[in-house]
């Protein structure tokens, strides 16, 4: 294998590590959050099913965004083989979205579950998880100084999604938008993974409320890395 293979494989090399409540976490490229010492994944806001709730409605999306979204997530799921995943609410777009998962969609959830610890923890779009699809299903977790929970308090030691952090970044005489992870130290919202789902400025007034100071990190999402900003450069 050459240098730069060797490169483009190491999964740490394709991440930025933080810090939360003194815990070493990785941001994956793909929006995943990985505790190596804990071996565990987390991600948040699959919204899966999504283009069929709103096709229902009369909005015509291309039904393939369940099947990308869990394909991002096996090549992930690869790329770190943790020990346990956390699904970190908002898993399924609507409370009936799981009857609507394919046979194909069904199996490869089954699959991505082998041989590890899998937690649907419950969010606003997904309240009454089923029990059908394997896992355990909770409000929210907490392992030593983390507590997981779907919607974020602004808590100490704490790891939310349902904001859907994006941060827009001046590069090279334009502006790109991305989704990123919100971060200041002691806690942390992390970017939606679903394919079809969109974001909210780390500008905006929500996350004033739970970071409380200007000095909080975007690590944004790029192709194949992530980068490290201060929100405070972010538009």
């Amino acid at each position: 294998m050459t240098s730069a293979q060797s490169q483009k494989d190491n999964p740490a090399l394709r991440a930025s590590a933080f810090d939360i409540a003194g815990i070493t976490l990785l941001a994956d490229f793909s929006g995943a959050l990985f505790w190596e010492q804990q071996g565990l994944l987390v991600v948040s806001d699959l919204h899966l099913e999504k283009g069929s709730s709103f096709a229902a409605r009369g909005v015509l999306l291309p039904p393939y965004d369940t099947a990308a979204t869990l394909g991002r997530l096996a090549a992930v799921i690869a790329r770190h083989d943790p020990r346990m995943v956390i699904a970190l609410g908002d898993s399924f777009h609507d409370r009936r979205a799981h009857q609507r998962l394919s046979e194909t969609d069904r199996d490869a959830i089954t699959a991505l579950q082998a041989r590890r610890d899998w937690i649907w923890i419950s969010g606003n779009h997904d309240p009454a998880l089923p029990s059908d699809l394997g896992g355990v299903v909770a409000s929210e977790v907490c392992i030593g100084p983390i507590a997981f929970r779907h919607e974020p308090t602004g808590a100490a030691g704490e790891i939310a999604g349902h904001l859907h952090p994006k941060a827009r970044v001046p590069t090279r005489g334009r502006t790109v938008e991305r989704r990123c992870f919100a971060v200041d130290g002691e806690r942390a919202v992390m970017p939606a993974f679903g394919a079809y789902t969109g974001g909210l400025s780390i500008r905006d007034a929500a996350f004033a409320k739970i970071f409380r100071t200007p000095g909080f990190m975007a690590h944004v999402l790029g192709d194949n890395r992530v980068h490290s900003i201060a929100a405070s450069r972010c538009y």
